[in-house]
């Protein structure tokens, strides 16, 4: 096993580099010898006039001084020098010597003491105070820490997007490896690659996209073969609990070898994930792959061990497609318990088919048709979900009251919403709810099958009606007298509702029958149209439908009854038709 760093092992994300501190301090300060040690970290800035500080000390930080332990015999040439021996021992980073009140230079045992044993020794003048240095270092530390934070969230956010996408296991491994320079492989509980990806691998690295590497290195690793890696495969797959194992490579990027397991809830082996890099990870770098491997076994878990029911109940149906109607009691209770705890509901509860359709044709699309179906599923609560080419299509057992409505419609959809059904009268739902979909489509409002007058005029809708009145009718539509257009839409509209009986009409209107002979020959003329077929007949009735008379003689589209019509009025029979 190889031991990590010690800055790999520190607790804090960020870090400070005894260079990148320098550099903040004020200009008043020289550095009287460079150690060597600018890409060392720093883990804390610290003033003592101890004799011997070192007891107190963590490696890597910064020792202030004003030179108390150097005064009488202290300064002499052995003790200074067993001093900086000392410090250079328990790892300090830096000695800061302040000018005033003891000394007004540095004593010259002191930098010779410094070159000796290579420690970075800096002159801090009267001017600068000793609290100055540590509030320095303490808001560059922070600001560091910041800006990890910032990188992590990026990363995470880039993680969920890998996790919805149509790949998520490839590309929840090109987003590692685009933000920590390893390579990786995610292996199967059979010992098969699965997945692979390795830093700056161009087309091998999938979804390479995005910005903000955390310390990636100028030459990535590349991912080696598996055969060299069995032996760790071997103790990841054969092991029980949380754990990594460790190994190392002679091949380049390959010093570091660790494996994290891929576990079931109950501890079972589901496959591995194996990372290699030539150096040990930062702290931020090991957050994101401990991530990462949480999420792997989340996709792992849910695809082997999640909710069972969908895939039980698929499977049935697709095997025995006609055991719904077919089956016995006993097999379709069963069905219908798979169902149930698919929509997170009870065996007798009804059931609702809803198709969810695009207000606007050139809506963008969805980042993902996952990103998608995850979210459909979390607002209809079912996991009975299809993505289609027209939106998408659930059932669910929820009523679908207005506030779910109206929070559909603010994301840019519209709803047909089914009636109450059982099962076996599923499939007959969804073809009520797709009847409905054109409508919806073209009047661009959701509608509810329990609410919709079942007649042609109702199914047609108000603007599909309204836009067949107008190409039907136009010629009659567009007259300018008003009273003349008013006049032949009633002899139209009353002959065709008495079946094409002239008498009828003609008792009706007021009129003599050979007027109204006359004037339907003449509308037959006007509309350019075989007023003796079936289905012009009904074509036209159902236009007038959709045009009001008001009083005054002017016509306008018909404004629908709100009211549901249980018993609409029927159309007139377009084969009845009487000579003269």
């Amino acid at each position: 096993m190889i031991p990590l760093a010690p800055e790999a092992a520190a607790e804090r994300l960020g870090f400070v580099t005894l260079e990148q501190f320098l550099r903040k301090l004020p200009p008043e300060l020289k550095i009287l010898h460079d150690g060597g040690n600018g890409a060392g970290l720093l883990r804390w800035v610290e003033p003592s006039e101890l004799e011997d500080p070192t007891p107190y000390l963590l490696d890597g930080e910064f020792i202030l001084t004003a030179g108390l332990p150097f005064l009488g015999d202290g300064g002499t040439g052995a003790k200074v020098d067993s001093y900086v021996k000392r410090l250079v021992g328990a790892g300090v980073g830096a000695l800061g010597f302040g000018l005033e009140p003891y000394f007004d230079a540095v004593p010259n045992a002191v930098i010779d003491a410094c070159r000796h044993h290579n420690l970075t020794l800096v002159e801090v003048p009267r001017t600068v105070p000793f609290a100055a240095i540590g509030l320095e270092f303490s808001q560059l530390l922070e600001s560091d820490n910041a800006r990890v934070f910032r990188q992590l969230a990026d990363t995470n956010r880039q993680l969920m997007r890998a996790v919805l996408s149509a790949r998520p296991e490839h590309e929840l491994l090109a987003a590692l490896v685009q933000r920590v320079p390893v390579w990786a492989l995610l292996v199967g509980a059979d010992g098969r690659v699965r997945a692979r990806a390795a830093a700056g691998a161009g087309a091998g690295a999938v979804g390479s996209s995005g910005t903000g590497r955390t310390g990636a290195s100028r030459n990535p690793p590349a991912a080696v073969e598996l055969s060299a890696l069995q032996p760790i495969l071997k103790r990841l797959l054969a092991g029980s609990g949380p754990r990594v194992e460790m190994d190392s490579l002679d091949e380049p990027g390959s010093a570091l070898v660790f494996g994290h397991p891929l576990r079931s809830t109950r501890d079972a082996n589901l496959g591995a994930l194996i990372l290699g890099s030539g150096s040990p990870l930062t702290p931020a770098q090991n957050s994101v792959v401990s991530s990462v491997v949480g999420l792997l076994e989340l996709l792992v878990r849910q695809r082997t061990s999640g909710s069972l029911a969908p895939s039980q109940l698929a499977t049935a149906l697709l095997l025995h497609p006609d055991s719904v109607a077919s089956g016995g009691t006993r097999h379709v209770n069963g069905l219908k318990d798979l169902l149930a705890q698919s929509i997170s509901s009870t065996r007798s509860a009804p059931l609702r088919v809803v198709q969810g359709v695009k207000a606007d044709a050139d809506w963008p699309a969805g980042d993902s048709p996952v990103r998608e179906l995850l979210q459909w599923r979390r607002m209809f609560d079912t996991k009975l979900v299809e993505v289609t080419d027209y939106g998408f299509a659930a059932i669910t057992r929820l009523k679908v009251d207005d506030a779910l409505l109206a929070e559909t419609e603010k994301l840019g959809w519209r709803l047909v919403i089914g009636d109450a059904t059982e099962f076996q009268g599923l499939a007959s739902a969804y073809q009520r709810v797709t009847s409905l979909r054109a409508r919806v489509q073209s009047t661009g409002t959701s509608a509810r099958v329990d609410e919709v007058t079942w007649s042609v005029a109702g199914l047609l809708g108000r603007e599909a009606g309204t836009m067949l009145a107008a190409r039907l009718l136009e010629p009659v539509l567009s007259q300018e007298d008003p009273e003349r257009r008013s006049a032949q839409l009633a002899v139209l509209r009353t002959w065709l509702g008495e079946n094409g009986s002239w008498d009828a009409t003609a008792k009706a209107l007021g009129l003599h029958r050979n007027s109204v002979r006359r004037q339907i020959n003449a509308l037959a003329e006007l509309l350019d149209t075989d007023l003796n077929q079936a289905q012009v007949r009904a074509e036209l009735w159902f236009a007038l439908q959709y045009v009001d008379e008001s009083p005054a003689g002017a016509v306008s589209p018909a404004a629908p009854d709100p009211r549901p019509s249980a018993e609409p009025r029927p159309a007139p029979d377009p084969r009845a038709s009487q000579s003269p």
